[in-house]
């Protein structure tokens, strides 16, 4: 081996060891959900914890490569650690996104292995690749390749339909990690493909999370990350504590999301927590002021607040507020304002 050639795979090590050690932080995170996890609601998550990761909505390969990126792509930068989520099965497809990825600066970037909808069946990806593990290696493989500093990740099913998971899940990663893949985040539960709806999906199959925790046992190298059905900081701890490297919450970290990221800092990193969920939306002003003069509409960013306040005397009545107004032309921040001190009068 030349010593230009020694000095190439060295550093190549060094990038791949870093790679790692990001990926190790991420033990909480947000799934990406589609028509939820849009900038404006990871910019409201991020000023609840400091170091949960973020993901974005799914966003295919060749919408990246021929769509509206700074749209589809672009994010503040506070948001990080961000993850970007592709979908696809072109290796070449997925390299190009996956640089693109990297030029729009996300720490991380993740291919869907998952999804079980109808729309991304036709297309060849998402959950149906559990089907086919070598394809999904060539493609990690290019994208890989194609990283310029961004950790490239699965998120993957257990399974599809009538398969065995204990027998397709070890062999999918084992295909998979042969190429350098070494975070993989497991819902932990089959998906239906025929016969159930993508709702249905998300929890009709029964959960196998003992088959994850077997999967980190028999792969100690790897960062296993377990996602399906966690709806507290309480129960992703006790899937910390048993060996897993992460765990992934989604839709109650959007529905209520206060209880999960208020207090992640602390449960989970050994951080001082960051914010109450009163603070939080007021630090959310001046995003909406300027998100407002350029030509944005209250709405959409609202709608992402709704679950502030779950649980709580005046939830009701702060999401009536904002609904029934934050849509009409004019809406501003004093409707938050408004909205904020009908809770406090509620509690008081």
């Amino acid at each position: 081996m030349s010593d230009k050639q020694a000095v190439k795979d060295t550093q190549k090590s060094v990038e791949s060891l870093i790679k790692q050690r990001k990926s190790l932080n991420s033990r909480l995170s947000v799934a990406p959900m589609m028509d939820w996890t849009d900038r404006h609601c990871r910019y409201f998550h991020r000023l609840m914890s400091r170091h949960a990761l973020l993901y974005t909505e799914m966003v295919t390969a060749p919408a990246v490569i021929h769509g509206d990126r700074d749209r589809l792509l672009g994010f503040n930068t506070a948001e990080h650690p961000v993850a970007l989520q592709l979908g696809g099965s072109d290796p070449a497809q997925l390299a190009t996104a996956t640089r693109i990825g990297c030029e729009y600066g996300y720490d991380e970037i993740n291919i869907n292995i998952g999804c079980p909808s109808d729309r991304v069946q036709s297309g060849s990806f998402g959950a149906c690749l559990m089907r086919e593990p070598d394809l999904v290696a060539d493609c990690v493989s290019a994208m890989q390749d194609a990283s310029t500093g961004a950790v490239i990740t699965v998120k993957c099913r257990i399974g599809v339909d009538d398969q065995d998971p204990h027998q397709v899940l070890p062999d999918f990663i084992a295909r998979v990690k042969a190429r350098g893949i070494k975070t993989f985040v497991i819902h932990a539960r089959k998906a239906w493909l025929q016969g159930l709806s993508p709702k249905e999906n998300r929890d009709v199959p029964p959960l196998d999370y003992d088959l994850v925790h077997r999967i980190k046992a028999d792969n100690p190298e790897l960062n296993i990350h377990i996602n399906g059905g966690i709806t507290s900081l309480d129960q992703a701890l006790e899937h910390l504590d048993r060996g897993l490297d992460g765990v992934m919450i989604g839709r109650t970290a959007y529905h209520d999301p206060a209880p999960i990221l208020i207090n992640a800092d602390s449960r989970i990193y050994g951080a001082p927590d960051q914010t109450s969920i009163e603070q939080a939306v007021l630090d959310m002003l001046p995003y909406i002021e300027n998100h407002l003069a350029n030509g944005g509409r209250l709405n959409q960013i609202t709608r992402h607040m709704l679950g502030a306040f779950t649980g709580r005397a005046g939830a009701r009545l702060w999401r009536r507020i904002l609904s029934e107004s934050a849509h009409k032309d004019g809406a501003g921040p004093e409707l938050i304002i408004t909205a904020l001190e009908a809770i406090k009068q509620k509690a008081a």
